[in-house]
């Protein structure tokens, strides 16, 4: 995967990055902590330029997490809290505690936005609870925006300052995206097996 992500990013420069990070927040397995270093050594050898390469960055992430809160919106809290009602223990999630999301997400949501981007793993979904609160949308992109410009600004700094070790931050950032990974699959095998039957439940198993 390394060597196909330069090699987009060499051929296509700006717009690869774009692409790259679009890709990114739609299939998380697509790293950008190698991204975004990669073009920031590009910018240290002077083959790109470190603010657009920023720009470039920040916009493709913003442009992939659009689909992400388009479905929040579409599916909404009300039906959600609707299909926790039915089908809880699989979702693994209480109507009441949709309602308190939803409460903390409209006090909130401008902070959880910018500092959710910034967090390996999680940035890639914290535009669904944006979605799902009904978020207006000049606000989740002015939000989103800044978290992904942090986000992007960090990483490009990085590969600029390590130039030809920019693949180390990989090797830093990897272990946490995997151990959130895991605490969230571990923390959804559990609430699935402690989660009180709901009626809908009950009547399946008669």
């Amino acid at each position: 995967m390394a060597e196909w992500v330069i090699g987009v990013i060499d051929k296509l420069g700006y717009f690869g990055v774009v692409l790259l990070m679009l890709a990114e927040n739609l299939f998380p397995p697509l790293p950008s902590e190698l991204i975004m270093p990669f073009a920031g050594f590009l910018a240290a050898k002077g083959q790109l330029n470190p603010v657009l390469v920023v720009a470039a960055g920040a916009f493709g992430s913003l442009l992939g997490a659009l689909p992400w809160y388009f479905v929040g919106r579409q599916v909404g809290a009300d039906r959600l809290r609707r299909l926790a009602e039915q089908h809880g223990r699989w979702i693994a999630i209480t109507p009441a505690e949709i309602d308190r999301g939803r409460r903390l997400f409209e006090k909130r949501g401008p902070l959880l936005l910018v500092f959710g981007r910034l967090v390996p793993a999680l940035r890639t979904v914290v535009a669904l609870p944006a979605g799902l609160a009904h978020m207006r949308p000049l606000p989740f992109i002015l939000w989103s925006l800044l978290g992904s410009v942090l986000w992007t600004a960090f990483l490009t700094a990085a590969g600029y300052l390590l130039e030809n070790q920019y693949g180390r931050i990989g090797k830093w950032l990897n272990p946490i995206s995997t151990a959130i990974f895991a605490i969230i699959a571990v923390w959804y095998v559990v609430r699935v097996i402690r989660h009180p039957a709901s009626p809908r439940d009950g009547n399946q198993s008669r």
